[in-house]
């Protein structure tokens, strides 16, 4: 039963990288910004640790258990997973940039320095420890490790995000609420599994499986939960009307609500005029609101000429 439990853990690990790149693709190649190239890379590192990192080691026990002894075992591969860090602190710097970018920030390339030289240290302390002390199962040491850094900069990531900078904020406030406490609770789960790890096969899948579906969060958001259809596309001025409604990802019937809204009809007057009901003018109204990212019919009105210009005929 926990062979077959473990194909299917595998299978899902791969169906979720590839869920998660292609989206993350398809986020940058619509987006055209670099914002999304970065949450690119990310899936990038975080794949390639966790197929090597965590996957690696599993077919590494299953197929060297029955030729070395398990204590030799268990050293090779906790060496073998320490090995496979760098991939992981890539992922976590990669994460920090998106979620800044996303907010607004713009990281220095002092901050990479610190950040990769930070950690770095770390990993090469963590090895020297290991290589030179008498640990019997340096997994254990690792397994520590992952959860501290990995709690740390999920949080970090949430702040970033909570807190943008104020006009420069890539996404809408809506997203921001949803997004900033679900990657502290996805990072915080993710590390739930180890803490009560030690040797059941049972918590180790878990473990896959909340490490894969967890890093597949942003991208499907994006891609498919934001409000904003293109969260980091650059400002247009000489867009045509039709133009502006593809861009904002506004409905043909919402592009007619919008076009009556622009000369100045009242909603019961759009109501009358396109033949629906007052409650379904207004439920057009308040999604156009939610795509376009304003508050009000002269917000609207003011971002469609801004938008678009000439305007289209109205």
């Amino acid at each position: 039963m926990l062979n077959y439990l473990s194909y299917l853990d595998l299978i899902l690990s791969v169906a979720l990288t590839a869920v998660g790149i292609i989206l993350t693709s398809r986020l940058r190649n619509k987006s055209k910004s670099d914002v999304f190239s970065t949450l690119l890379y990310y899936q990038v590192f975080i794949s390639a640790f966790g197929y090597y990192g965590i996957w690696g080691q599993v077919v590494v026990k299953a197929f060297l258990a029955q030729y070395i002894s398990a204590e030799l075992l268990i050293r090779f591969t906790g060496i073998a997973m320490l090995l496979g860090l760098p991939f992981l602190v890539f992922a976590w710097l990669m994460l920090i940039q998106f979620t800044a970018g996303i907010s607004g920030r713009k990281t220095s390339g002092w901050y990479v320095f610190a950040f990769l030289f930070g950690n770095f240290s770390i990993l090469l302390l963590l090895g020297y420890y290991i290589a030179s002390s008498n640990i019997k199962d340096p997994a254990i040491l690792i397994k520590n490790y992952y959860i501290v850094m990995n709690v740390a900069w999920s949080l970090l990531a949430s702040y970033l995000i909570h807190l943008p900078i104020k006009g420069k904020e890539k996404i809408h406030e809506y997203d921001r609420r949803i997004t900033s406490p679900i990657i502290s609770i996805i990072g915080i789960s993710q590390c739930i599994p180890l803490v009560f790890y030690t040797s059941q096969p049972w918590l180790g899948l878990i473990f896959i499986f909340a490490f894969f579906m967890g890093n597949t969060f942003l991208p499907i958001y994006f891609s498919y939960g934001t409000l904003l259809p293109v969260t980091a596309s650059e400002p247009s001025n000489n867009l045509s009307f039709d133009e502006f409604c593809r861009k904002f990802e506004v409905s043909p019937r919402e592009t007619d609500v919008v076009h009556e809204i622009c000369n100045g009809l009242s909603n019961k007057e759009i109501s009358e005029k396109l033949f629906i009901s007052l409650q379904t003018v207004k439920d057009h109204t308040h999604r156009i609101y939610i795509k376009t990212n304003v508050k009000s019919r002269v917000q609207l009105i003011n971002l469609v000429k801004e938008e678009a210009t000439p305007l289209a005929p109205l």
